[in-house]
């Protein structure tokens, strides 16, 4: 499942800091992903639904493009140890801020729409 928003808020282009492309061809798009603690990722897409494979997790919120609170990881009691695997729908315009004391560090694959 993808969603279609402006392509300058792709992470890639909007939150370059943040987002490095290890990979793409037609069906997936691999990212990596690093927040440090107390950096707030500017305003941001990810089109593509994904799966998410955690190195290191931090306490974070992830607020939309009007700054309304959209998830906190403290109020929703989630931690991810290393090595946990997640699954996420394409995400609308967001920051997401690390409010936590340890680096945020994964890997996405973004999976594209397939024709074959």
């Amino acid at each position: 499942m993808s969603a279609e928003w402006p392509p300058e808020l792709d992470a890639l282009i909007a939150a370059p800091d943040h987002h490095k492309l290890l990979m793409e061809n037609e069906h997936v798009r691999v990212l990596e992903t690093r927040i440090n603690p107390g950096e707030t990722v500017p305003v941001h897409t990810h089109q593509n639904s994904s799966t998410n494979y955690f190195f290191s997790w931090s306490d974070c919120i992830r607020r939309d493009d009007k700054g309304a609170v959209l998830f906190d990881s403290c109020a929703a009691g989630i931690s991810l140890s290393v090595g946990e695997t997640t699954w996420q729908g394409p995400l609308q315009p967001h920051t997401l801020e690390n409010v936590g004391n340890q680096p945020i560090h994964l890997i996405s694959i973004e999976l594209k729409k397939c024709t074959t």
